[in-house]
């Protein structure tokens, strides 16, 4: 597939803000109920304020993959059956109800946990539809495994836990090293499963033949030719265009950028209480995320490209 950019954009940036709104609750609820200390009012307010933000850059990127954006509130008329329609419906209403859960924050307002309680069903909702999309798509047996829903959960999280330990440096030094452990930690797991990922679809072996993708059941069939004298939407929007040497680049820079470096200056970051050096933590794991995100576009191949693998 072609990867678009302003979709890699939507989906990394949606997941920041997700997990660091997660973050932000759970250190909330754990103060409320006495299990932990309770941090500067600021922390929580300015934590919920860039999960916003996050998320509203996400939904702003997310225009630039639309060729009417006019006509953008139409995406959600089939919410029964797409999974793209729900999560055009969840995410509005996700960045609603954490704006809500900040103002709540800010003004110390009786109703805040629950506020934050339904911002958190939305956050939940948000991953499984955000995911879905590409799970449920069987003819690309690339995403077509629980493994992609995984992956956008612990990835979100892992971002979002990365930056709530660069944010607990600044304005709650006593999390600093608690977020840091989770921020490992999720990043850790999403390794394990990002690994599995790439292990299982390197296994994979196409469903469908020349035979099929053409529908002649002759047993010998030989392309000479692509079908045209130059390119067309098809080879456009489902060929990335790449080379294996390039895809093989992009494979090990995100494996590396995503995961183990973000995690040992995260670790270092924390224990040195170097504030610097956590946010050097979440600007290298956010670059990794997008080449991680570029990385699982390109990789799903369509069955159309069986008839147009040959340009001649």
């Amino acid at each position: 597939m072609h990867p678009a950019w302003s979709v890699i954009l939507f989906t990394t940036l949606i997941g920041v803000a997700q997990g660091l709104f997660v973050a932000v609750y759970a250190i909330d609820i754990g103060a409320r109920l006495d299990l932990i200390a309770t941090p500067a009012r600021a922390f929580f307010v300015t934590g919920a304020a860039l999960a916003v933000a996050f998320s509203a850059l996400g939904l702003l990127a997310s225009f630039w993959h639309l060729g009417r954006p006019e006509r953008a509130w139409r995406a959600a008329a089939m919410w029964r059956t797409s999974w793209l329609s729900r999560e055009v419906i969840v995410l509005p209403a996700f960045t609603a109800s954490v704006a809500a859960y900040c103002f709540a924050l800010a003004t110390d307002a009786v109703w805040t946990p629950s506020i934050g309680l339904l911002a958190l069903v939305l956050c939940l909702a948000l991953f499984v539809c955000t995911g879905m999309i590409y799970a449920c798509l069987k003819f690309l047996q690339e995403w077509a495994s629980p493994l992609t829903l995984v992956n956008y959960f612990l990835l979100g999280c892992a971002s979002g836990f990365n930056l709530a330990t660069l944010l607990a440096s600044l304005l709650a030094p006593r999390f600093t090293e608690p977020l840091a452990v989770w921020a490992v930690g999720f990043t850790t797991v999403a390794l394990g499963v990002r690994a599995a990922m790439l292990t299982r679809n390197a296994r994979l072996r196409p469903r469908s033949t020349i035979q099929t993708a053409i529908g002649i059941r002759h047993p010998n069939v030989q392309q000479k030719a692509q079908g045209s004298m130059g390119g067309s939407f098809n080879t456009r929007e489902f060929m990335h265009g790449r080379s294996r040497h390039f895809l093989r680049s992009v494979k090990w820079t995100f494996l590396v950028l995503a995961f183990p470096v973000p995690a040992a200056l995260v670790w270092i970051g924390a224990t040195t209480d170097a504030s610097l050096v956590l946010g050097c933590a979440f600007v290298v794991q956010y670059a990794g995320l997008l080449a991680e995100r570029w990385f699982f576009f390109a990789q799903a191949n369509h069955p159309q490209n069986l008839y147009y693998q040959v340009i001649s």
